[in-house]
């Protein structure tokens, strides 16, 4: 057994004896042969220090060993040239390039010291490469924090004096109001804020070493637990490109279309099952994931519901065109067209699961994205839905620039979300104690502008507004025939729906007790304008009678999705009474359609008559000769639901009379099968 097995037995350690004044030689030989030569030689270690000063006695003498100065140290005949000894104690010396470096090769008892042209060369090599090995981490450095606050870099391009400098504007200039910022979207960034980065983060790192996704996404994390990726057909085409805007389409392959078809049939049969056994085949099909996900919800399966979706959104991710950007708002996609009614679909669910979550300025950035994807159109009606999320996660600020410079061309005081939401932005946006005083001021002055004039525009939206806050109203306002039930009871019903959708979802904002107080000073105002006899009130309530006729199809289809009771009571008959199908409700009538959907034969239509008449009760039921309708889903329309029906029980009539009652033949006995 070898002395260093001793010494560990023993559990005693090299370097703890006493140091020898001027042992100062290092032993670079290997452990065994020196032990095989004899004793151990009393080795230490003296901090090079200034003139006068002692030596400090260390433990171990290998802990003041610079391992970057040995690695970087050019090697003499193969060999090392010297150890550099590192003065930790003091910081900024000087001397470091000017000390000299040891070199002790023991035979015997002779030690040889490295020439000092040697040493000196060594140390400046060392600090030349030291210099440019910092200068590197401190560039990358800088590139990381640049890119992370480029913002900030770029408003700091005007100077102190005022003066701009030469370059590009900055970057908050150049935002366009539906602008999407890509941390934004990711709902890690707000959690964070609220629970801390170790709380949000500590599960996701192992997670993350064992994930095999072919890229980085930044609308869904992928998780572990969802099947490998493949690709499912699914891509996106430039269309064209006009006026600074990108018109982009999904596109299915011809295996992703008998997917699509093989969905359509399992949604007929009413049987979530069939889906189940479709995904087993086609684990990103789109559609699928998001009819699933609706049945997860509805059996309060939420987190599945969620997962669900978030792979949708992957799948879709997966098939961006390179061009197609998130952020930049100047690409658009046609709802028209069915293969892009699922990314809009998808991500409005995203929204609301993230609202739901407590995300709500993550929520903002998605409602921005769908409302840029075509905001001349707004198929999704996000209008009604974006003064929400912008109070909610406190941008005022976004909320009010929103509402200045689309109100010219959108007239979106003319909506009672946002002629209510502005002026409760301006009103706590003048609550804020951190704003200089006249500020303060004037925002306060200009909310008790906009609410008047809200008030005196909607003075239906009150009294409900008030019930649903659990405040009862003074007795003069309840009473007065402005605000009275009245009003509530004459507007259209397109505006009582409008005011429906906004009391449902964001009359909890107004439950604060410094709200109230405002609301009801500006309530007095307007009365007493009224008895004045003030003319826009009547300018007001001519204007109702004449913008709120019917509601269009895409703030129908924003009531559905938005599940609020309130507002999907106040639906038209005409749209409560058609199949409303979770992967796209109420389609457009002019739908845009790159495929249609085969013919389906039966041979149960050539020859039952009876299964002939049932089939054709069914909502899928064509008859044999006749072309579908032009579209993906095919089948039937209601209205003509009735005629076919009809011709049906014709159909099995004649078969009854030609096929069933025949003549007696002529081998029949006398008297036989002659008709009565």
């Amino acid at each position: 057994m070898s002395r260093r097995a001793l010494r560990r037995l023993r559990g005693e350690q090299r370097g703890q004896e006493p140091l020898g004044p001027g042992a100062l030689q290092f032993d670079l030989r290997d452990d065994d042969d020196a032990e095989e030569e004899g004793p151990k030689r009393e080795l230490g270690v003296r901090r090079p220090g200034g003139a006068g000063k002692e030596g400090v006695r260390v433990n171990n003498r290998f802990e003041l060993i610079n391992i970057d100065d040995l690695e970087d140290d050019p090697a003499v005949n193969g060999e090392r040239s010297g150890c550099a000894l590192t003065d930790a104690a003091a910081p900024g010396n000087k001397g470091r390039g000017q000390r000299g470096n040891t070199e002790s090769k023991t035979d015997g008892d002779v030690t040889e010291t490295a020439p000092s042209e040697q040493s000196n060369a060594s140390g400046k090599l060392r600090k030349k490469k030291k210099k440019q090995k910092n200068k590197k981490s401190s560039t990358g450095e800088a590139s990381e924090n640049g890119l992370e606050d480029i913002d900030r870099i770029l408003e700091r391009i005007e100077d102190s004096t005022g003066l701009n400098r030469p370059g590009p504007a900055p970057l908050s200039s150049r935002k366009h109001v539906l602008y999407v910022e890509h941390r934004h979207l990711n709902p890690d960034t707000e959690l964070k804020r609220y629970f801390g980065a170790r709380a949000i983060l500590g599960e996701q790192r192992p997670r993350q070493r064992q994930r095999v996704y072919p890229k980085c996404t930044w609308l869904t994390t992928p998780k572990s637990t969802w099947p490998r990726y493949s690709k499912p057909g699914l891509s996106m085409r430039l269309l064209e490109s006009k006026k600074g805007l990108s018109f982009f389409a999904f596109e299915h392959s011809e295996e992703y279309q008998q997917a699509q078809h093989k969905f359509l049939v399992a949604v007929e049969s009413m049987e979530p099952n069939n889906i189940v056994v479709l995904l087993q085949t086609s684990p990103y099909h789109v559609d699928s994931l998001l009819q699933l996900s609706d049945a997860c919800r509805f059996q309060e399966d939420q987190e599945m519901a969620r997962d669900l979706v978030e792979r949708a959104l992957y799948s879709m991710e997966c098939a961006f065109h390179p061009l197609f950007s998130l952020t930049s708002g100047a690409c658009r996609l046609d709802y028209r067209r069915p293969e892009n009614r699922s990314f809009y679909l998808a991500l409005y669910k995203q929204m609301s699961f993230l609202e739901k979550r407590g995300c709500p300025r993550t929520a903002l950035e998605y409602c921005k994205l769908i409302l840029s994807l075509e905001p001349d159109e707004d198929p999704l009606c996000m209008l009604l839905l974006i003064d929400h999320l912008a109070l909610r996660a406190r941008n005022y600020e976004y909320l009010i620039r929103l509402f200045q410079e689309w109100e010219a061309h959108r007239n979106l005081s003319q909506l009672p979300n946002f002629a209510f939401s502005v002026p409760l932005a301006y009103f706590l946006l003048s609550q804020q104690t951190d704003l200089p005083e006249c500020e303060r001021s004037s925002a306060r002055q200009k909310a008790s502008l906009l609410i008047q004039q809200a008030l005196t525009m909607f003075p239906g939206v009150l009294l409900p507004l008030l019930e649903s806050c659990s405040v009862r109203p003074d007795a003069t306002v309840s009473s007065h025939r402005f605000f009275g039930p009245n009003a509530e009871i004459s507007q259209p019903p397109a505006l009582s729906q409008l005011v429906n959708l906004y009391l449902g979802r964001s009359h909890f904002l107004w439950k604060e007790p410094a709200t109230m107080s405002w609301l009801e000073e500006n309530v007095h105002e307007v009365l007493q304008a009224v008895d004045a006899g003030n003319p826009a009130v009547e300018a007001c309530e001519n204007r109702r009678k004449v913008l709120y006729q019917r509601a269009p199809r895409n703030i129908h289809r924003h009531v559905i999705l938005s599940e609020i009771k309130e507002a999907v009571a106040a639906l038209p008959p005409d749209v409560t009474t058609q199949s409303v199908m979770g992967f796209d409700p109420l389609p457009p009538s002019d739908t845009i359609y790159s495929y249609v959907r085969p013919e389906r034969l039966s041979p149960i239509s050539h020859g039952n008559t009876i299964a002939l008449f049932f089939r054709s009760l069914l909502p899928n039921y064509t008859m044999e000769g006749e072309r579908p309708e032009e579209g993906v889903a095919g089948g039937l329309n209601r209205n003509q639901g009735l005629n076919r029906l009809m011709l049906a029980v014709r159909d099995m009539m004649a078969n009854f009379h030609l096929n069933d009652l025949e003549a007696p033949h002529e081998d029949d006995a006398e008297g036989e099968g002659e008709w009565d």
